[in-house]
């Protein structure tokens, strides 16, 4: 594949409706007794979270993203490579670095494409992690096996935030390389997926010096020097929606923003320290990506998702914690959803997995939902479980689950 390659979208829009959500959906399946369903007016009308030209050859999860009629919902996991895989772990032996694992070429697409051709997922995210850019715009950190990341110099003066600087991609070439080779071994058959951190999360490693239980020297920056942490913020607001463009350029099909600490902020916090942040690399990115679906995940997201829906994101990823059902109705019809699956189950029996798959489908509805945990795969998660809920996935037809659904979608012009 060529290094100039890039990605690109155009504009088309969809408008559905009668989206029909089974009042069963929060009973297993071996309790379910007849099927009732409650009708909804999903109107999935033209917007920038629906603009890129739908393609029989584009990727299921890519149309479920952008709420476009699919026949089932798409399946990946976060975390989805990674230590509860036996062919990882033997990868890590001979490579004990995770430096070495995340931020060199070969290895980063060997085990980005473990799980793909083990259990074929929908979606193949690249193997890195949310602090990877930060060398490249003036932040060097470590990891340390049993500290996890550290940062040496932080940043909680005007001193220190003067080693910032705009962002170098051309540190970044392993991703950028990667994730071509990724699109060309996957083709259209799965999505490609890129990731970031979001600005807050990103800047809780920067200010605390790398992991906290309690992150109370951010939140105390919060109200002793706001305007530093306003500048700090900025700046990796304008890194990392660079960072966004340069991975849709090299071949992701959708984004996926992860403010794994935004949950540890009260609602008001986060509205102030949070949200305008992330806004704000939505934004840029609809400008210069207008195709490219996005997606938000916070974990412990429950207080949050009303405020969440208003940044302009196509789909939010919801915890195991909120019902999908009830995250459906809160978030409204113009926004897909990504979950939700106890990581938990997968250490259940087998049956019962298939219930709770069965159950979130059909709190979910046939209509932009990809299905996935909700929170990463966990150490020690038996890989036959993993096989199943693939398995699983695939065997689904909105068909069955939904038969009275109206599927005749009409192009908004």
């Amino acid at each position: 594949m060529s290094s100039s390659l890039t990605f690109g979208c155009c504009k088309v829009g969809w408008n559905s409706s009668n989206l029909f959500t089974g009042i069963d959906c929060f009973l297993p399946k071996s309790h379910q007794k007849s099927i009732n369903y409650q009708t909804h007016n999903f109107n999935f009308r033209h917007s920038t979270r629906a603009s890129s030209a739908s393609s029989d050859s584009e990727p299921l999860l890519v149309k479920a993203a952008r709420g476009e009629p699919v026949s089932r919902p798409p399946a990946w996991m976060m975390r989805q490579a990674g230590r509860y895989m036996a062919v990882y772990r033997k990868l890590a032996e001979k490579h004990p670095s995770f430096r070495e694992r995340s931020e060199k070429t070969d290895l980063i697409v060997e085990i980005s494409l473990q799980p793909w051709e083990a259990f074929r997922p929908d979606g193949v995210i690249i193997f890195s992690d949310i602090l990877t850019p930060l060398p490249a715009f003036g932040v060097p950190f470590d990891i340390d096996d049993a500290k996890g990341p550290v940062i040496h110099s932080p940043i909680r003066d005007e001193d220190a935030l003067k080693a910032l600087h705009a962002i170098d991609l051309d540190k970044l070439g392993f991703v950028s390389e990667s994730l071509k080779i990724l699109r060309h071994e996957v083709g259209d058959k799965a999505a490609v997926l890129g990731f970031v951190g979001a600005p807050w999360t990103i800047a809780t490693y920067i200010v605390e010096g790398g992991t906290t239980r309690t992150y109370t020297t951010i939140k105390r920056m919060c109200h002793t020097s706001p305007q530093l942490l306003h500048r700090l913020l900025s700046h990796l607001t304008e890194a990392i929606s660079e960072y966004i463009v340069f991975q849709v350029q090299s071949g992701a099909h959708c984004i996926q923003i992860f403010d794994s600490w935004g949950g540890q902020l009260p609602p008001n916090m986060w509205e102030r320290w949070s949200k305008p942040y992330i806004k704000q690399i939505v934004d840029v990115v609809r400008k210069r990506c207008p195709g490219t679906p996005l997606v938000l995940y916070i974990n412990g997201n429950g207080g949050l998702l009303e405020r969440m829906k208003d940044v302009g994101v196509d789909v939010i990823g919801l915890d195991w914690t909120i019902d999908m059902a009830d995250g459906r109705s809160r978030l409204g019809p113009q926004i897909s959803v990504q979950g939700n699956v106890d990581p938990a189950y997968l250490f259940s029996t087998l049956p019962a997995l298939t219930d709770e798959i069965h159950r979130v489908v059909k709190c979910a509805g046939p209509k932009g939902h990809i299905l996935n945990l909700g929170h990463g795969v966990l150490v020690g998660t038996p890989e036959e479980a993993v096989a199943h809920f693939f398995d699983t996935a695939r065997s689904l037809s909105f068909d069955d689950f939904f038969p009275q659904v109206i599927k005749e979608p009409t192009l908004v012009v």
